[in-house]
């Protein structure tokens, strides 16, 4: 299946870069170009896109409003952000992480790199692998900055073993390693996976992510101590 992406950035030259290198794949397409925020939010309706690659400082609307304006409507559930910055330790990242992206990416990240997160995002992954944006969100989250205005996640929905596997994927842990210190298959990981996002209202695993530190299962630190 073909991706389809979509482009918001203020920068003109920077989203013909994006547009140039999004169709030198043979499975992605670009099929349409925001300057700003709601011009994002009216092509995500009209163009039907899979990924938005949504620049967080623009003028009027900006890509935070954009974000949360995309996700939370119901009719593009099928939509997925994937958010680009000059500035990766920004707390307005964690608050779009917060308002539903699946993840962000540096401006100054490879080529290779950006294709594969568009990738990543679109099958419903969240980009969260990398060590140091772990411990962005986890700072900002125990400091109130980065979190959502809405009251933390109530685990008691979740059984001791779907809080047991968020734990995990709050620290940052892919589905098989999740399997490998628990003792079950990735399957039952990811089925878990998917009833935990249900009970809790969550999109996509960002969103657990963003639960696992507001509710307090997951602390500051979590993510790197697994990985120490």
């Amino acid at each position: 299946m073909t991706i389809r992406v979509l482009l918001a950035d203020d920068q003109a030259l920077l989203r013909g870069a994006f547009r140039v290198l999004v169709e030198s794949e043979p499975d992605m397409e670009v099929v349409g170009e925001a300057a700003d925020g709601a011009e994002a939010i009216a092509l995500a309706r009209s163009a039907r896109a899979d990924v938005v690659l949504m620049d967080i400082r623009m003028p009027g609307t900006d890509g935070l409003a954009a974000t949360r304006a995309i996700t939370s409507d119901e009719n593009l559930a099928g939509v997925v952000v994937l958010v680009l910055t000059t500035f990766e330790a920004d707390e307005y990242v964690v608050q779009a992480l917060g308002a539903g992206a699946s993840g962000f990416l540096g401006k100054g990240a490879e080529p290779a790199e950006l294709l594969d997160a568009i990738r990543t995002v679109a099958a419903g992954d969240a980009l969260l692998s990398p060590a140091a944006t772990k411990s962005l969100i986890a700072r900002f989250l125990a400091q109130g900055g980065g979190a959502p205005e809405r009251p933390a996640p109530r685990l008691e929905v979740l059984t001791a073993r779907e809080r047991e596997v968020l734990a995990e994927v709050g620290a940052g842990l892919p589905n098989d390693e999740i399997a490998q210190r628990l003792g079950v298959s990735p399957l039952t990981v990811k089925t878990h996976v998917n009833r935990t996002m249900a009970k809790l209202g969550a999109r996509d695993r960002a969103q657990l992510v963003v639960a696992a530190y507001e509710s307090g299962l997951v602390r500051p630190g979590a993510a790197s101590q697994k990985h120490a």
